[in-house]
């Protein structure tokens, strides 16, 4: 061939996986997006509708039916984003220690359990959202129908992931392998069914220790895991229709006061975007920098401020580690103690408001949402003060030789911007408190104001990047759809668990334990930190809560008192190793070996739980301000 003839291009080979997975990569955009807008929406007519009732005195009637119509929608295409990412909760303590070969099976028999699940689910679904379009909505005038139909599409979506993803990852004998497991289980619970049924309640100890124990141990993401569970009891044990699946999640995810879930980690979202953590902990170490261990009590006073703002611990540790520890380490600050004491904060503000787990609380189990809101403050205000003196005696000997104490002027400069940051708190708890707005509305009232300061900030500064403004909603809209998607899963367990007469069995046996109120309490303690290492803390509350909030009440214990003493125990288990998840996310935030902190943590976490059993043995801490 001359030197100046033309090469001519291989032939480029097409297959069908390729376009197949092309196809999927266009689907999840146009679903990312479509949550996206969703959640952007939401948020505007919630915050339309505490402007038109609240300040023009003229509310709209549709706004909340409209609000509720779309919102499981969002939580569906939430739940379909979280899967294609793989972001949704599991427990991986005991995967991770596997083989690489082992974990790529257990990844695909995982996927496959996702796959079977919500192919049993997708005609029921369709079933149920057919039967639904007899149901007309008062205010809108609309077949309830097409709210309903989010659950077959989603499901539907569901399948079309989980194949795309068990063609993209995984090897056709690994199908095989775990298509033909999970079979022989199915056949032989069904072959079985009439002995288990004779069982009585002896049989949930198969369906729901045993099999659901072995699905979150395999790493199963939590909401497929109690669905499948479930799913299997119902069909086979119970023999009810499995569309009472269907409409137990459509009824778990429909609490209005949930879609508040959403808008606060939308606003967690936004707090990372508009750099108001940075600011406000410029000001914190400006006032306290100077102080032996003044950075530690920066992070503990930072984690309080901002769990009241974000909702999410995550978030909370995400927007506050990165501002404060590089200072903390150039100080000689071991970077293993900080990631324990940031994993120690995590467990301690699970109360604050407008915590996630609170708003779960009062939806699952009945409790006002805005006593929780005021009862929670204070039982935080202890645990806080208790790992300080924690913090104070650690760094009796730390040297502050070159630390100087900011000038005034610096301090005052840094809290002229930190005071919009410090009265969004402020903000959101005097709206609920005085019913300007409710606990789902007040996020909304959150989002635009975090908005409208961040502008500004920009106008000021030129200093914030929005490049990454879509990213973070999707993130959001991801994380919202695995918290909704296990709240409607845990909804039907529970369904199932007080239909088998469970829940009767369980609330008879805790009232009679010897005791009585302060020997419930304890061994409820004991319960939920265990709950929350294996669970996380809003599983483990939608599944047990309203078991054990009968008996807690029958024993004449406050259901705000309980609620708070159950939620301070399911984050020290969440933050506890070796199982919390949430002690792994402080690690990784902090970029340290979980091996090296875990050491470093138990101090902490002995020091919560003794406060946490103070808290228990003193009700006036919880509800001495209701």
């Amino acid at each position: 061939m001359s030197a100046g003839a033309e090469v001519m291009p291989a032939p480029t080979t097409y297959s069908f996986k390729h376009g197949f997975l092309a196809f999927k990569t266009g689907v999840m955009r146009a679903v990312e997006a479509l949550a996206v807008a969703l959640l952007l929406v939401e948020s505007l007519i919630l915050f339309v509708s505490v402007v038109f009732r609240y300040f023009l005195h003229s509310p709209l009637v549709w706004s909340d039916e409209l609000a509720q119509s779309l919102f499981i929608w969002l939580c569906m295409m939430g739940a379909v984003v979280a899967l294609n990412r793989s972001e949704h909760m599991r427990l991986t303590a005991v995967v991770g220690r596997l083989s690489e070969s082992n974990r790529a099976w257990l990844e695909t028999f995982g996927l496959m359990v996702v796959l079977v699940f919500a192919c049993l689910l997708l005609e029921p679904g369709m079933t149920h959202a057919s039967e639904q379009m007899a149901v007309t909505s008062p205010a809108l005038n609309v077949p309830d129908g097409f709210r309903a139909s989010a659950i077959p599409v989603g499901f539907g979506l569901v399948v079309f992931i989980a194949v795309a993803q068990l063609i993209e990852r995984s090897s056709v004998a690994s199908v095989l392998a775990s298509a033909a497991v999970i079979a022989v289980i199915w056949y032989a619970i069904d072959y079985f069914a009439y002995d288990l049924y004779d069982l009585g309640n002896l049989n949930l100890v198969l369906f729901f220790v045993v099999m659901l124990g072995a699905a979150v141990i395999c790493g199963i993401p939590i909401a497929f895991a109690f669905g499948i569970s479930t799913l299997a009891y119902v069909v086979h044990v119970a023999e009810v229709p499995s569309m009472i699946i269907v409409s137990r999640i459509d009824e778990g995810v429909s609490h209005m006061v949930l879609l508040s879930v959403p808008l606060f980690i939308f606003l967690g979202a936004l707090l990372q975007l508009s750099g108001m953590a940075k600011v406000l902990i410029d000001f914190m170490s400006s006032l306290l920098g100077h102080v032996r261990g003044g950075l530690n009590y920066v992070l503990l006073g930072a984690m309080f401020l901002v769990s009241g703002i974000s909702g999410s611990k995550v978030a909370d540790m995400a927007a506050v580690a990165p501002a404060l520890f590089p200072e903390m380490k150039k100080r000689g600050a071991d970077e293993h103690e900080l990631a324990a004491l940031l994993s120690a904060t995590g467990a301690m503000t699970e109360t604050i408001p407008p915590s996630l787990v609170l708003i779960t609380v009062g939806a699952v189990c009945g409790v006002s949402i805005s006593a929780l809101f005021i009862g929670g403050l204070l039982p935080a205000f202890v645990c806080t003060v208790a790992i300080a003196l924690v913090c104070a005696y650690k760094a009796r000997k730390i040297d502050l030789k070159g630390v100087k104490k900011a000038p005034m002027s610096q301090v005052m400069r840094t809290l002229l911007y930190a005071l919009p940051v410090i009265f969004l708190p402020i903000l959101i708890r005097f709206c609920v408190v005085n019913g300007i707005a409710t606990a789902t509305e007040v996020a909304a009232i959150g989002i635009v104001y975090v908005i409208a300061y961040a502008l500004i900030l920009q106008r000021i500064t030129r200093s914030l990047d929005f490049s990454n403004t879509y990213k973070l909603l999707v993130e959001a809209c991801s994380l919202s759809g695995a918290i909704l998607l296990i709240i409607g899963a845990a909804t039907a367990m529970a369904w199932a668990l007080t239909q088998s007469g469970f829940s009767s069995y369980l609330v008879e046996h805790l009232t009679n334990m010897p005791g009585g109120a302060v020997g419930f309490l304890l061994v409820s303690i004991a319960v939920f930190i265990l709950l929350g290492s294996m669970l996380e803390g809003i599983p483990a509350i939608v599944l047990f809560g309203p078991l054990v909030f009968p008996a807690a009440q029958s024993l004449g214990i406050h259901d705000v008192h309980y609620a708070i003493v159950i939620i301070l125990s399911m984050g020290i288990g969440l933050f506890a190793p070796p199982l919390g998840i949430g002690f792994y996310a402080a690690s990784a935030i902090s970029k340290v070996n979980a091996d090296h902190v875990m050491p470093k943590s138990w101090t902490y976490l002995a020091v919560l739980l003794v406060t946490t059993i103070f808290i228990a043995l003193v009700p006036w801490i919880s509800i001495g301000f209701l």
